[in-house]
C-alpha cells in the first residue's frame, strides 16, 4: 500500500511539473515572434542582444590591456 501511493505521488508531481512546463514553454513561443520581429526592424528592446562588434571591440581592448599589464610585469 505504501509502495502504490508513493508512486501516486510521484505521478502526481510528474503532472504538475509538465503542466508548468508546457505553460512555460506557450508564453516563451508566444514572445518570440515579437522579439524576433523587433531584432529584425534593427530595433531591439531594452532587452536585447548587444552590438557584436562592440563586444569583439571591448574583447580585444581587454587582451591588449592584459598583454601591456603583463609585459611591464615582467623584469
Amino acid at each position: 500500500m505504501r509502495a502504490a501511493l508513493s508512486i501516486l505521488g510521484l505521478v502526481i508531481v510528474l503532472a504538475i511539473v509538465m503542466f508548468n512546463m508546457k505553460h512555460q514553454a506557450q508564453q516563451i513561443a508566444a514572445s518570440r515572434p515579437a522579439a524576433s520581429a523587433a531584432s529584425q526592424a534593427g530595433q531591439a528592446g531594452a532587452g536585447g542582444l548587444p552590438n557584436p562588434q562592440a563586444i569583439g571591440q571591448q574583447v580585444n581592448d581587454a587582451v591588449m590591456q592584459g598583454a601591456s599589464r603583463a609585459s611591464d610585469a615582467q623584469p
